[in-house]
């Protein structure tokens, strides 16, 4: 059987997979002040850093149309899998399932296979669940069997990330003036995670590079056995730094593949410039 795996843009594609016909984005609106950027291959993102900058306001996100899901769904291709961001921070989950609704009612429920998966991450949350699906199929799994595995290894993924500024919390009213201010000044370093797809902090640490070490023990402490997992590391505008987090990793424990990723529109806006956000495969 054939198939297609489907992610809103924040599936933070490789480069190579991103030339890959197995896979494809639907993409989403991203909007500062009054300028409005699609999250697609013409994203720039330096240009978009700048932008969030020097503006005082929040950047905001539209997630895509059911109707856009759905002509993404016509595809030639016999099971469908779309793959969306935490459903906490974006309606693009419950735009996908009613993509497919449309789907069904126009082409029939049997007419192809859909499985809409709410990842309960984001970027390297969601690309790891998109590598885990194409294993699966080169294992010889069906549609069935892989929905099933999928999502137990949803549930089982851990997510980390670590933010160089405050500045997107502060915006979004998750810190008060104050606190922004004195984790600033003191140079305080947030370790944040996930828990069923809402934020939440595990530790915090005076510095990046401590932030990062201590991000890293937590990954390798909650992941038990190692070595059949892998780590995706997305960054936002900082190579070195994932590299530094890859190394950290790769001292800590023994792992079959870590990847370095870069972080594409909707990402970028919550991680911000400097910001790492880890995977590791459940």
């Amino acid at each position: 059987m054939s198939y297609k795996i489907i992610g809103d843009s924040c599936l933070d594609l490789t480069d190579a997979l991103k030339k890959d016909s197995r896979f494809a984005t639907v993409p989403l609106t991203l909007q500062v002040d009054d300028t409005m950027v699609i999250d697609n291959d013409t994203f720039d993102q330096k240009a978009f850093l700048e932008l969030v900058k020097a503006s005082e306001n929040c950047p905001k996100s539209a997630c895509p149309s059911p109707d856009a899901f759905k002509q993404a769904m016509e595809c030639e291709e016999d099971d469908v899998y779309i793959i969306t961001l935490s459903s906490h921070l974006s309606g693009s989950y419950n735009s996908a399932v009613i993509g497919k609704e449309l789907y069904e009612e126009e082409y029939g429920a049997d007419h192809k296979n859909i499985l809409v998966i709410d990842s309960e991450s984001a970027s390297s949350g969601e690309l790891n669940l998109a590598m885990g699906i194409c294993e699966m199929y080169e294992e010889g799994l069906d549609f069935q069997a892989i929905s099933e595995k999928i999502m137990k290894k949803r549930d089982d993924e851990n997510i980390y990330f670590v933010l160089d500024t405050l500045d997107f919390l502060r915006k979004n009213g998750r810190l008060t003036g104050l606190q922004a201010f004195f984790a600033t000044a003191l140079n305080i370093k947030p370790i944040m995670g996930a828990e069923k797809g809402v934020i939440i902090k595990l530790d915090q640490a005076r510095g990046i590079n401590k932030a990062f070490a201590r991000m890293c023990e937590i990954a390798v402490k909650e992941a038990g056995e190692t070595e059949k997992k892998r780590v995706i590391i997305a960054h936002c505008n900082c190579l070195e730094r994932a590299a530094q987090v890859k190394q950290e990793m790769e001292k800590r424990a023994s792992f079959r593949e870590i990847l370095i990723t870069e972080t594409a529109g909707v990402a970028t806006m919550y991680a911000g410039d400097g910001g790492i956000i880890m995977s590791v495969e459940g």
